[in-house]
């Protein structure tokens, strides 16, 4: 169970859990080892797991009809990852799930993550309280969008998220922040030169 406690530690953060109830969601979850670039969500599969990340860092991407890659989201230590549609739904992807380094995922199975909401009632609560976060940081990325200019979402996303931007590639941070690789460097030029 030591292996399992980040996640476990984590989950107590919002809920607490008896000694009991941590033994018994321990027994649903799973530890993954996985190499840089290799896919633990592709298109076209139906994702199967919830991933917390307890070392490495992630990136979840789509592919649009023209080839042109869009960056969704980003995981490192601490955080969780999923192609949360085809989780839910249990219907095929549309996201990439690619490890950005070795890593080290705990993984909760859709059908065990069920189980474990019925026979671990505090569970809901965890659940809806990250669901509810995840969906209000969505709105506010989504709302940045439509209303900051690229070099105020650059600034904020470094100002916020420094781990990340050093941990991911540039042409990866650029498309998370909907723009190009060559647009990020000319704002990081016009940064440095003002410094």
């Amino acid at each position: 169970m030591e292996e399992l406690l980040p996640v476990i530690d984590y989950i107590s953060r919002y809920v607490d859990l008896t000694d009991d109830e941590k033994k018994h969601l321990a027994t649903f979850l799973k530890i993954t080892r996985v190499k840089k670039r290799q896919f633990i969500v592709q298109p076209g599969f139906v994702c199967k797991h919830k991933s917390y990340v307890v070392k490495g860092a992630f990136r979840g991407y789509l592919i649009d009809k023209q080839g042109k890659e869009h960056t969704l989201s980003f995981a490192i230590e601490d955080w969780w990852i999923s192609d949360y549609s085809s989780l839910i739904y249990q219907e095929p992807a549309t996201l990439f799930v690619e490890a950005l380094e070795d890593s080290v995922l705990i993984q909760i199975e859709y059908e065990n993550m069920q189980r474990f909401l019925e026979e671990i009632p505090k569970l809901e609560k965890f659940e809806r309280i990250i669901t509810q976060r995840a969906l209000a940081f969505q709105q506010k990325r989504l709302l940045a969008n439509f209303t900051s200019t690229a070099e105020e979402r650059y600034d904020e996303f470094m100002s916020k998220y420094t781990a990340i931007a050093k941990r991911v590639p540039q042409y990866a941070l650029a498309s998370y922040l909907g723009f190009s690789k060559e647009y990020l460097s000319k704002i990081r030029n016009g940064k440095t030169s003002k410094s």
